[in-house]
């Protein structure tokens, strides 16, 4: 094995966590819980599978934390009561049993929102309609759904769902927790310009428009307490608008991942279509502008698949972990075989499907476990 692959298979330290190399399984929406939100059948072999495949960490598929608005996706897990904290314990028991870590990302779908349980509505920043369609592969249909604006009262609703959220998961056993700041949905509705239009203090500037977002990392910091891993996701791309770039361009880029730092949290998760582009038209990464601005640990996902790509980020320090998604889909070992110096497979995007959707004879060709 070239010696500077042997990196990637350093321990390095997230937060107060020492992962044992440094391949981060990325979260992947699966929409396999049970109607209740609990934990389903299958969840528990799917995560089980990366934990033995060599990952030194994984991070959970966006769970949902309230029951009012922040429900996604028919079949999306929470953790937004007693049952639900409950059904996750096994799971997380097994992923440990593994010497891997794992770190639940908590989310809220804001207006993104597919289906809700809880309430007909969906609910976002503004009244401003999504752009695109939701997606018949979680079983979308059609175009989105224009939002109600969210009242201070609602939007302190949100912010306590995270928080009560977030105790949950670290009373379940969880070694970390990532607050979903990114992909379209509500925080990073709040944060991007056209879909933010309010005149109060969370809406105008970027700074105002972080606001939500780091109102929640601090609250989850007060919470969880000073020393336990607490990270945030950031793109700028969304599942609804993957041409999406900040406005103010590298302005903007500092001012959130500064802003971002102030917050107390451990780390920040960047997510690109190609980690390894520049975030602009030119110059650096999204990754490295994260590392440069906030100081923070980063970790890096988009594209990552092979160990030249995911070595690179390491090497020049844009990123001190490397998230895989599609590559640990058509390989749950990867870690194992990059080690091994075994060939990997071809993603095939029919990998993508939902675990809900595949038969359970099946699982085991999925997740090697």
């Amino acid at each position: 094995m070239d010696m500077s692959v042997k990196q990637l298979f350093q321990s390095g330290t997230l937060g107060n966590l020492i992962l044992k190399n440094r391949f981060v399984l990325a979260p992947m929406t699966r929409i396999s819980a049970t109607a209740t939100g609990d934990v389903g059948p299958l969840m528990t072999k799917y995560y089980k599978g990366f934990a033995r495949g060599g990952f030194g960490a994984v991070i959970t598929e966006g769970v949902y934390t309230d029951r009012a608005y922040s429900q996604g996706y028919k079949g999306q897990p929470g953790i937004a009561d007693a049952s639900q904290q409950e059904s996750w314990k096994k799971l997380i028991h097994k992923v440990k049993g593994e010497d891997t870590k794992i770190i639940m990302q908590l989310m809220h779908a804001g207006a993104l929102s597919q289906f809700n349980g809880f309430s007909s509505e969906t609910c976002g920043p503004s009244a401003v309609l999504p752009k695109g369609e939701q997606m018949a592969f979680y079983h979308g249909r059609g175009g989105y759904v224009r939002p109600k604006e969210m009242t201070s009262e609602e939007i302190k609703i949100a912010i306590s769902g995270f928080v009560n959220a977030a105790q949950r998961a670290q009373d379940a056993g969880v070694d970390g927790i990532e607050i979903h700041g990114a992909n379209g949905y509500l925080l990073d509705q709040f944060l991007t310009d056209y879909t933010n239009i309010r005149k109060d203090e969370y809406g105008g500037d970027v700074i105002s428009r972080l606001r939500l977002t780091s109102e929640i990392i601090e609250r989850v910091r007060e919470k969880v307490g000073k020393t336990f891993t607490l990270g945030v996701r950031i793109s700028q791309a969304k599942v609804n608008d993957f041409e999406h770039k900040w406005r103010g361009q590298i302005e903007d880029a500092q001012t959130i991942f500064t802003g971002i730092a102030k917050t107390g949290v451990s780390y920040i998760h960047t997510t690109e279509f190609l980690a390894t582009a520049p975030a602009f038209n030119s110059g650096s990464s999204l990754a490295k502008l994260a590392r440069e601005f906030s100081g923070l640990p980063v970790i890096a996902n988009g594209g990552l698949n092979s160990p030249d790509q995911a070595m690179d980020m390491i090497k020049t320090e844009q990123a001190q972990f490397v998230a895989i998604g599609k590559g640990a889909l058509a390989a749950p070992d990867l870690p194992k075989r990059i080690l091994k110096e075994e060939p990997l497979p071809e993603f095939d995007f029919a990998m993508l499907m939902p675990i809900a959707d595949i038969k359970v004879s099946e699982l085991s060709t999925v997740n090697n476990g």
